[in-house]
C-alpha cells in the first residue's frame, strides 16, 4: 500500500518515527514533508498530500502539524478528501467506519509516539462500514 504523509515543523519528529515504521511494515511512502524543525508553512507540505490521495497516487495520507488543525482544514480544501483530525484510536476507528477518511490528521504536539503509532495501525486496517454511511459521504463529496 501506498501512503503519502506531509508535515511541518512541529511534525517532523513524529513524521521521521511513524515512516520508520511504516516502512518497516512494508508500507510504501511518498514524503512531502519536511525535516526541517524551523517554523515552516505548513499547507506547503500539505497540499501535496491531499492531491496526492486525490488523484489516486496514494490510498492513504497521514499530515502533522502541531494541533492538527490547520492541516486538516488545508487537505478538506480537495474536493475528494475527508481528512480527519483525531486524537486517539478510538476516535480513528470511527473516522474510517464512519466518514471513510482517507487522511489522518495528527496533532504532533499533544499525543506521545507510541499513541500516534496505533492510530496511524488502526487507521490503515480499519475498513469503511458503507451502508447508512454511504449517503452521508454522498452528501459531502456532491
Amino acid at each position: 500500500m501506498f501512503i503519502s504523509i506531509g508535515n511541518d515543523h512541529a511534525g517532523t519528529n513524529l513524521k521521521k518515527e511513524l515512516k520508520k515504521e511504516l516502512i518497516s511494515m512494508g508500507y510504501e511512502i511518498s514524503d512531502k514533508g519536511t525535516d526541517k524543525t524551523e517554523s515552516v508553512d505548513y499547507p506547503d507540505f500539505i497540499h501535496p498530500v491531499a492531491e496526492e490521495v486525490e488523484k489516486g497516487g496514494a490510498k492513504f495520507g497521514i499530515i502533522i502539524c502541531g494541533s492538527g488543525n490547520g492541516a486538516a482544514m488545508t487537505a478538506n480544501k480537495w474536493k475528494k478528501i475527508r481528512a480527519a483530525l483525531c486524537w486517539d484510536k478510538e476516535v480513528v476507528i470511527l473516522a474510517r467506519k464512519h466518514n471513510d477518511a482517507n487522511i489522518l490528521s495528527l496533532p504532533a504536539r499533544f499525543i506521545s509516539l507510541k499513541k500516534a503509532k496505533e492510530m496511524v495501525l488502526a487507521f490503515i486496517e480499519t475498513e469503511f462500514e458503507g451502508g447508512r454511511h454511504e449517503r452521508r459521504i454522498k452528501k459531502i463529496i456532491d
